[in-house]
């Protein structure tokens, strides 16, 4: 998933790419590290991410797209509705017209370097 486009959050980073195969549907897939805790948290994160994409991928989600849900430990103590916003706000940034890797400095490019 390395050559899609990425979006991190407090509890979650969401990784994006454009699935090749026409007509596909989206998938999405989860995965939470061993730095998370044990089996019991990390299967915790997991569930409530998994339900928080239940509940906005209708929103969200676009047909030919695969996603990577990254869980992180702030989800265990998170309320659930701030990751769902967080994972709303992944998706927007995922699907934004914005270019990838521009971390300007704000100022217009003619006033860049002189």
């Amino acid at each position: 998933m390395r050559d899609g486009r990425k979006a991190s959050a407090t509890t979650l980073t969401l990784q994006a790419r454009l699935n090749p195969e026409p007509g596909s549907e989206p998938r999405a897939g989860f995965t939470v590290s061993k730095k998370c805790g044990g089996a019991v948290q990390r299967n915790r994160i997991r569930r409530r991410l998994r339900e928080a994409l239940r509940r906005i991928s209708a929103l969200h989600s676009r047909a030919q797209h695969d996603y990577v849900i990254v869980g992180r430990s702030a989800a265990l103590s998170a309320s659930f509705d701030a990751i769902v916003d967080e994972l709303s706000a992944a998706f927007a940034r995922v699907h934004s017209d914005r270019p990838r890797g521009n971390r300007s400095s704000g100022r217009p490019a003619d006033e860049a370097i002189r």
